[in-house]
């Protein structure tokens, strides 16, 4: 098996050479420090997997400032013990008990493919060909049933990226050890969608419970 994968593409040993020249030896003592002392980040940010979404850029932070974890779409399934989808719970679960963020943030985006797969999905479009994909995107669905189903196509799935988002936090809340610090006051939990083409960020604005412009 080990003989049947491939050496590093040239491009990125490139890159590498170039960042370890430039980048990291400006910053050589930082870096260090990050080995000696270990990850102590402020936040938790769950992102989509897309490519184009890059939350250390958005907030222009350096390493070791965001503990990040993606996943298609950016969901969060509920509390479950029982659950098949450890690796999200996990990393939650680590970021609150062990490193104790102060905020946990979920930030979904524009044009997400997961949002329009998992619309097409419960609008009777199923694809068979994805069985991981369509398994995962059945976290969707409660957010789905939320939609209005009487206007465009367009507007159903701006809908459900919100919606999707609302359903994470409450998914949120339904990990006990997040609840108990979150009354407690010692993490804000938020939600955030940002726009690729314009720049643009909405948060989820807890009286209103709308999205708005940041």
């Amino acid at each position: 098996m080990i003989k049947q994968i491939s050496p590093l593409p040239e491009f990125l040993v490139t890159r590498y050479k170039k960042w370890k020249s430039s980048s990291f030896l400006e910053n050589a003592n930082h870096f260090k420090q990050l080995a000696s002392f270990g990850q102590k980040p402020t936040s938790m940010v769950i992102s989509c997997c897309d490519s184009r979404v890059h939350a250390t850029s958005i907030f222009v932070a350096d390493a070791g400032e965001f503990f990040i974890y993606r996943n298609i779409a950016n969901l969060v399934p509920p509390y479950s013990t029982d659950s098949e989808n450890d690796g999200t719970s996990a990393a939650i679960e680590y970021a609150v008990k062990e490193l104790k963020i102060k905020h946990l943030i979920i930030l979904g985006h524009k044009d997400c493919g997961g949002i329009k797969s998992g619309h097409r999905i419960y609008s009777g479009n199923l694809d068979p060909d994805y069985e991981f994909i369509n398994k995962w995107l059945s976290f969707i669905l409660p957010a789905f049933n939320n939609i209005s189903k009487n206007i465009s196509k367009e507007k159903q799935i701006e809908q459900l990226e919100e919606e999707s988002i609302k359903v994470s936090i409450k998914n949120l809340f339904s990990f006990p050890f997040v609840k108990k610090v979150v009354e407690s006051k010692k993490l804000s939990i938020h939600g955030l969608i940002y726009d690729i083409g314009s720049g643009k960020i909405k948060f989820l604005n807890p009286l209103s419970e709308q999205f708005e412009d940041l």
